[in-house]
């Protein structure tokens, strides 16, 4: 979205400078007056195609907004005035992104707009579960509690993604190496044993396989380049679209030795949202519909969807999430307890804590487990294709006695 520089008069009478994203010029003079600011003047911030191409907007982390609530809870905990603390975020951030989205907000806030709605201009940094947390600090006056939980729920999610990335990055750097391994000797190895060869000599299967695929590779490389790519942005593109994402889902739930951590993950996520929404005193339908989507699962989605339904027409919680098949036993009796004792964000808050547990110890289990594995992997496919390169040689060296 473009960036525009403005220079304004503020509503009490001084000169100001700024910037404001907006899709037109038309629209940030427009956000400009919500504001009570008067536009002096207004000029969209060009780049180059090359820069930009090179430049990309830096996105927002969990850990940078984990952090800003945490921060801004504590500055409004000492009396500090939201939009003060907010423009004092707008100039500190180290995050240009964040930097300018928080300077839009804090003239928002100033020029009347509620917190909460001056957040829903920026779907892409704040989750509806963020604003639905802030809508209810607003409401019920409890701003910085929300924040805090806020904080410490973006925190329990940084870090189950980070144990389920760390799970999944070693068999993926191995693979990532032996590829390279494979292509460097498939480009430089190869050729030398072909032309040491001398003519006449019978060549296995094998090795005519890996001197076929050497020469297909160093001739033909470009549309090797071109196929992984068309195929790489197809998949993407698969991926992202709603059938799409429900396979990839479907996927990596029964992905051999992943599936269980994947599965478990996305429950604990759940439940963690969960527990955080109605701790914060949204209503239960709403929160459900927050943390569904929040799982990070379409799948999960969708159940907890069809669950809403379900209990608006008079069925307990309980009952359409066991119906789902999605929930483990435990979570559906969890949930059935809490809605008998009224204690759901409590339970809830310990199943989360349960399965953030198991998703730590899967994953100690599966980098141990896979390790090994993959090297053994790697030295049977580099391993095969030397053999197969001194296969000729040692079918000489034997005729020759």
């Amino acid at each position: 979205m473009p960036i525009f520089t403005y220079q304004v008069i503020d509503k009490s009478g001084a000169l100001a400078t700024g910037q404001v994203e907006a899709e037109n010029e038309q629209m940030a003079a427009g956000r400009l007056r919500k504001m009570g600011l008067m536009a002096l003047d207004l000029k969209e911030v060009r780049t180059s195609p090359l820069k930009g191409m090179f430049q990309a907007r830096r996105k927002v982390k969990i850990g940078e907004l984990s952090l800003f609530s945490r921060q801004l809870a504590a500055m409004l905990d000492a009396g500090i005035p939201l939009t003060r603390a907010l423009f004092t975020f707008s100039r500190q951030a180290d995050n240009p992104t964040l930097r300018i989205t928080l300077g839009d907000v804090a003239r928002n806030v100033e020029g009347g707009t509620g917190f909460s709605a001056a957040l829903k201009d920026y779907p892409a940094i704040f989750s509806n579960l963020y604003i639905s947390m802030v809508h209810a600090g607003e409401v019920g006056g409890s701003m910085e509690l929300m924040l805090r939980n806020l904080s410490e729920q973006l925190e329990h999610e940084k870090n189950l993604k980070d144990q389920v990335r760390s799970a999944t990055f070693y068999p993926l750097l191995v693979i990532s190496f032996a590829v390279l391994v494979l292509v460097g000797m498939l480009f430089f190895i190869v050729p030398m044993f072909m032309n040491f060869l001398p003519q006449g000599v019978a060549v296995p299967l094998p090795t005519r396989i890996v001197f076929g695929a050497s020469e297909s590779v160093r001739h033909w490389w470009f549309l090797y380049l071109l196929v992984i790519a068309a195929l790489v942005a197809g998949m993407r593109f698969y991926i992202h679209s709603p059938q799409g994402g429900r396979a990839w889902d479907r996927v990596k739930f029964r992905v051999p030795a992943f599936g269980t951590l994947f599965h478990k993950a996305v429950i604990a996520r759940f439940s963690r949202t969960f527990s955080t929404l109605l701790s914060g005193g949204i209503p239960v339908l709403q929160a459900l519909e927050a943390a569904g989507p929040a799982s990070g699962n379409i799948l999960v989605a969708d159940a907890v969807k069809s669950a809403v339904e379900k209990i608006q027409e008079g069925t307990s919680i309980a009952v359409p999430l066991e119906e789902s098949g999605m929930f483990p036993p435990m979570v559906i009796q969890m949930v059935a307890v809490g809605e008998e004792s009224g204690t759901l964000s409590n339970l809830l808050s310990r199943v989360a804590e349960f399965y953030e547990a198991e998703v730590t110890a899967m994953t100690k289990g599966r980098t141990a487990l896979i390790e090994p594995i993959m090297i053994i992997v790697v030295g049977c496919l580099i391993g095969a294709m030397v053999v197969s390169m001194y296969l000729p040689i040692f079918m000489v060296v034997t005729s020759a006695k």
